[in-house]
C-alpha cells in the first residue's frame, strides 16, 4: 500500500526550504560559526520571564478565549496605538497567535482560493509562498532587484493590473527580510494611493518595525489603508520571544470574523502562560528594543565595512537584522556553492541568496542577530576566505 500518493498535491509544489537544505549540508562541519538565523541573541527582559513564571505559579494554565486574552488585546491595542498610530478595538479587530508565522497563515488561508495570485515583492522571506501554495494559489513576484530591493508604486500597480481579477492579495514586508528595506511615510502613503483603487488584501507583515535604523518612527500602512490591510507582527524580534511563539493579527472588525475561523481550527488559542508574558512586554516593556537596536547598529556598520573592503556590494539596510550583499564579479555566482565552500573551509555558515527566489541569486545573507565577538571572527575568516583559490 502506497499512500504517498494520497496527499494532499499542492505539496508536489513544495520543497524543504533551501535554508533548511544549506543548514543541514553543513551541519557535519565541527565547531561551524553561524551568522544564519533571525534570532535575537539577546535574551527575553527579565520583567517578562517574571510575569510568565507568575502566571504559572497562580494556575494560570487553562485555554483563554480563541482570540487571546482581552488583556494582552487591549495592551497590543494601546501598543500599535502609541507606537504607529493606529485604532484597533481589542474586542473585534485583534488576534492572538502563535507567532507571526500562525497569523500569516490564518490569513492566507482565510482569503486564498484555487487559481488566485498574491503579488509578492522579491527577494524576501520563504516562508510565504508554500502557504500560498498549500491552499491552491500562486505567487507572483515584482523583482526589485534593479531598483536596491525597494518596490515603488509603478512597479506596484504595473504588477497589480498584469494579474487582474486573479489576483487577491498583496504581502508587504517591511523591514524586509533579507534585504533590511524599509519606507518612509511618503512612501507609504503612495503605495497606499495605488492599492486603495482594487479590492484586493494588503498583508502587512510588519514583524521588525521596533528595528528601524532611519531615526524615523516606522509607519505601518494600515495608518493609511485601515479597510483593507491584515497587519501581522508578533514579540519574537522586539523582545526577543522567538520561542514564545507570540504574534498578532490586527484587522477591522468585518475581516476579523473571518480570520477567527482559520486561527481556531489550526490552534485554538495561543499558550496561556506565553501570553501573560506578551501581556507584560507590550504594557511595560514599550521600549526593550531600544538596547538591541543600538547594538544592532554598531553591528551592522562593522560588517558593512569590512564586507565593503572584500568588494561585496552592500545596500544599507534600514531595519531588521541581515545584511544582503552581492558577490563580488570574478567569484562563483551560485551562492550555495559559493558559501559551501566557504563553510567547508572556513567553518562560518551564512545563508545564500537563492534561498530567497529566483530574484536572491547572487548574493549572500548575513544575520547580525549574533555576538560582535563572533560577527568581528566571522570577517576576518570571511577575508581569508576571500583571498583564497576557494572562493573562485
Amino acid at each position: 500500500m502506497d499512500l504517498t500518493q494520497r496527499f494532499n498535491k499542492n505539496l508536489d509544489k513544495i520543497q524543504v526550504s533551501m535554508i533548511r537544505q544549506f543548514d543541514q549540508s553543513i551541519s557535519d562541519i565541527p565547531g561551524i560559526l553561524k551568522l544564519t538565523l533571525g534570532e535575537p541573541d539577546f535574551t527575553t527582559p527579565e520583567h517578562v520571564k517574571e510575569a510568565a513564571k507568575a502566571a504559572i505559579d497562580a494556575d494560570k494554565s487553562y485555554y483563554t478565549g480563541m482570540s487571546g486574552l482581552l488583556e494582552l488585546r487591549q495592551a497590543a491595542s494601546d501598543f500599535v496605538q502609541e507606537k504607529y498610530n493606529l485604532n484597533y478595538n481589542p474586542d473585534s479587530d485583534v488576534l492572538v497567535t502563535i507567532g507571526a508565522t500562525e497569523a500569516l497563515s490564518a490569513s492566507l488561508i482565510a482569503i486564498i482560493e484555487d487559481g488566485d495570485t498574491v503579488l509578492l515583492p522579491a527577494p524576501a522571506y520563504p516562508g510565504y509562498e508554500p502557504i500560498v501554495d498549500m491552499v491552491g494559489g500562486s505567487v507572483v513576484e515584482i523583482d526589485t532587484t534593479a531598483n536596491n530591493f525597494v518596490l515603488t508604486p509603478e512597479m506596484l500597480e504595473e504588477a497589480i493590473i498584469a494579474q487582474g481579477d486573479r489576483l487577491k492579495a498583496v504581502i508587504l514586508n517591511y523591514p524586509a527580510n533579507p534585504t533590511g528595506v524599509t519606507y518612509s511615510r511618503e512612501q507609504i502613503q503612495a503605495f497606499a494611493e495605488v492599492l486603495k483603487r482594487y479590492e484586493i488584501f494588503v498583508i502587512s507583515d510588519e514583524v521588525y518595525a521596533e528595528l528601524t535604523y532611519t531615526g524615523e518612527p516606522h509607519v505601518s500602512i494600515a495608518e493609511y489603508l485601515p479597510e483593507q490591510t491584515i497587519l501581522v507582527t508578533g514579540l519574537s524580534k522586539s523582545h526577543a520571544m522567538t520561542g514564545w511563539r507570540i504574534g498578532l493579527i490586527f484587522a477591522p472588525a468585518v475581516l476579523t470574523a473571518q480570520l477567527i475561523k482559520s486561527h481556531q481550527y489550526l490552534v485554538t488559542a495561543a499558550t496561556t502562560m506565553a501570553q501573560y508574558g506578551a501581556l507584560e512586554a507590550l504594557k511595560h516593556g514599550k521600549n526593550d528594543a531600544l538596547p538591541m537596536r543600538k547594538a544592532y547598529v554598531a553591528r551592522r556598520d562593522f560588517i558593512m565595512e569590512k564586507m565593503a573592503a572584500l568588494g561585496f556590494d552592500i545596500i544599507r539596510p534600514d531595519g531588521a537584522f541581515y545584511i544582503f550583499a552581492k558577490i563580488p564579479a570574478g567569484y562563483n555566482q551560485n551562492s550555495f556553492d559559493f558559501l559551501q565552500k566557504f563553510a567547508r573551509k572556513e567553518a562560518v555558515a551564512l545563508i545564500p541568496g537563492a534561498a530567497f527566489g529566483q530574484y536572491g541569486e547572487g548574493y549572500i545573507r548575513i544575520s547580525y542577530a549574533a555576538s560582535m565577538e563572533k560577527i568581528e571572527e566571522a570577517m576576518k575568516r570571511l577575508a581569508r576566505f576571500m583571498e583564497s583559490d576557494e572562493s573562485r
